[in-house]
């Protein structure tokens, strides 16, 4: 695979020239190499970016485009360091490709401050129109489309699969670090709901470093009946705090409901979310068609149609719990 890694220096425009659509109209027809920037939100090596990557490369090559054939690719991978992700996001548009892929808000967030013109396909994000990434999901209206990572209603999935999967749950913490998940608050609203009714005492607790987890997991493991969720969050899914994250809940033999099926492959205990390779695989078909000559403010954003739920019965014998045999015969994956 030829992926284009290194940095390269290009004279930058005029300062106020206007920049024009990228001319993509039928690459694979013309023989012009398209040319494609990708922005993983997670880092380098981490194995859920790997996989949200290799989807994207299948759903291209599905579809005719084949990286070092009729398509030249550069690869950036982001991380937890919004700084450090905002400098990649000015390489990948100062490369000017004729289409951007991105997933998370974060990333996202950190392309469309560089660019204006260059069309932007993201997924894995959950708020684009409170993010300010389109106008609406039916006209997006800029040069930003994708597919949605989540819709709001999940934050009441997650806290009625804690409560039935550990009845003995009490109270509730949700975690999450406001500068990589600035989306968090689009769930709270129906996860508050929801805690009212299940009569769950749900405490919101903001992290700011790895110390911040350690300590958050410590206060709810002080007493009784402490229960965890996890929002989706490039500070909490990036491997080095997932698995500090799975090894606390053990230790300190707390439930956990995580928004990734990649904690409960890793010896979390349940997970219900996006099946987020397959929306990559589906922003594969929108890469070629503004390859094609569509634009993106007539593409709509799309909502996930694919939803996994994974528990793992080795965790949850180990923390004493009885998965009721109704959740195992949904569940997509059960772990032994």
């Amino acid at each position: 695979m030829a992926i284009e890694l290194g940095r390269r220096q290009f004279v930058t425009a005029l300062g106020g020239a206007v920049v024009a659509w990228p001319l993509a109209t039928n690459a694979q027809q013309s023989g012009r190499v398209a040319r494609l920037g990708i922005l993983v939100g997670l880092p380098e090596g981490d194995p859920e970016g790997q996989r949200w990557l290799k989807a994207l490369l299948e759903g291209l090559e599905k579809l005719g485009w084949n990286d070092g054939v009729n398509l030249r690719i550069d690869l950036r991978w982001g991380g937890v360091d919004p700084d450090h992700m905002q400098k990649l996001a000015k390489e990948l548009v100062d490369l000017h490709p004729d289409v951007i892929n991105v997933t998370s808000t974060p990333a996202t967030a950190a392309i469309l401050r560089e660019t204006k013109t260059i069309p932007v396909v993201f997924s894995v994000v959950s708020d684009p129109i409170g993010s300010g990434f389109v106008q609406s999901l039916v006209r997006p209206g800029g040069n930003a489309t994708g597919f949605l990572n989540i819709e709001t209603s999940v934050g009441t999935k997650w806290l009625e699969l804690l409560k039935e999967i550990a009845p003995g749950t009490s109270r509730v913490s949700v975690l999450f670090n406001p500068r990589t998940s600035p989306q968090t608050p689009f769930y709270l609203q129906s996860m508050q709901s929801a805690a009212e009714q299940l009569k769950l005492p749900l405490a919101v607790k903001e992290l700011g470093s790895v110390d911040d987890i350690e300590t958050a997991i410590a206060e709810l493991a002080r007493s009784p009946g402490g229960g965890l969720v996890l929002t989706p969050d490039l500070f909490t899914a990036a491997q080095t705090q997932r698995e500090l994250i799975i090894s606390l809940a053990a230790r300190d033999r707390i439930p956990a409901v995580y928004c990734l099926a990649v904690f409960v492959r890793a010896g979390g205990l349940v997970s219900y979310g996006t099946d987020q390779p397959d929306l990559q695989r589906r922003a594969a078909s929108y890469v070629d068609r503004i390859f094609k000559g569509e634009r993106p403010e007539n593409l709509p954003v799309q909502q996930p149609t694919r939803f996994e739920f994974v528990v793992n019965l080795k965790t949850a014998r180990t923390l004493g719990l009885t998965v009721p045999p109704s959740l195992l015969a949904t569940a997509d994956e059960v772990i032994e």
